[in-house]
């Protein structure tokens, strides 16, 4: 008989995964590991339930007035989606300028490493998987994956948190009036294993950990807009050179053979 089992239940925007599988195993787990669940030969890792966790959230909604580019030559106009379904749109919203690396993991998914951070003695490189979805009304971003390259110590952290962001960029009006919005939220739920934190409520980590993450969030989405604002100008300032010289081209070309 078909048995249902809970998956898991995304803290972020409270969404529940149900499977239904005719057979499943779970690997038996000691305080502070995880439990592996293999479906149908898929392993799916989750927390112990029993762990002790804290969760932060940041979020921030912006809005800033898009400059309206237009052609002189035909009066062909340059939108924000043309610029965020192209190539450097994508690099513009991946904010490829700051990493240290990424590639195309498939059409819509790329695989970004941050600049090594120190802490203390170690040393980390966070590694995100990114999927981003442009469309003619609005371009989604979601972080699938968030890992830490390093030593054995930097990997293992990697077992005791998980972290989930979306940003959704949408844009709207007219001429003068044209403007684009984004929408960020930030989910990190994180593993209180260790002295002194075991002992302390667990408010105690959420307060301040929720103060830092907004204060990150208020601080990078208005440099990710700027940003985003200059790649869109240079990336219109390519497209009407290009065309200025295909039309210059094409008279030479007809004038000669004419």
């Amino acid at each position: 008989m078909a048995k249902a089992i809970l998956l898991s239940n995304r803290w972020y925007g409270h969404e529940q995964h149900w499977a239904t599988l005719s057979s499943f195993t779970m690997q038996k787990f000691s305080h502070g590991k995880k439990i592996d669940i293999k479906v149908n030969g898929l392993r799916i890792t989750c927390l112990n339930s029993n762990e002790k966790k804290a969760n932060l959230f940041a979020a921030k909604k912006e809005r800033i007035k898009l400059p309206t580019y237009r052609n002189g030559l035909g009066g062909k106009k340059y939108h924000i989606s043309e610029f965020l379904s192209h190539p450097s749109g994508i690099a513009a919203v991946l904010n490829t300028k700051a990493l240290q690396s990424f590639q195309s993991i498939d059409a819509n998914t790329y695989r970004c490493e941050l600049p090594k951070l120190q802490f203390l003695n170690f040393e980390a490189a966070p590694l995100l998987d990114l999927r981003v979805i442009s469309t003619d009304k609005d371009c989604l971003v979601e972080m699938l994956s968030c890992q830490f390259e390093g030593s054995e110590v930097v990997k293992e952290q990697n077992n005791h948190f998980s972290a989930f962001m979306i940003n959704h960029m949408t844009w709207g009006g007219a001429g003068a009036e044209s403007f684009l919005e984004v929408n960020v939220k930030l989910n990190l739920t994180l593993e209180i294993y260790t002295h002194p934190f075991t002992m302390m409520p667990i408010s105690a980590v959420e307060g301040p950990g929720n103060i830092m993450m907004q204060a990150l969030v208020d601080k990078l989405v208005p440099l990710l807009l700027q940003q985003m604002l200059q790649d869109y100008d240079e990336w219109v300032q390519m497209q009407s050179d290009s065309l200025n010289q295909d039309s210059r081209y094409g008279k030479v070309t007809s004038k000669f053979l004419g």
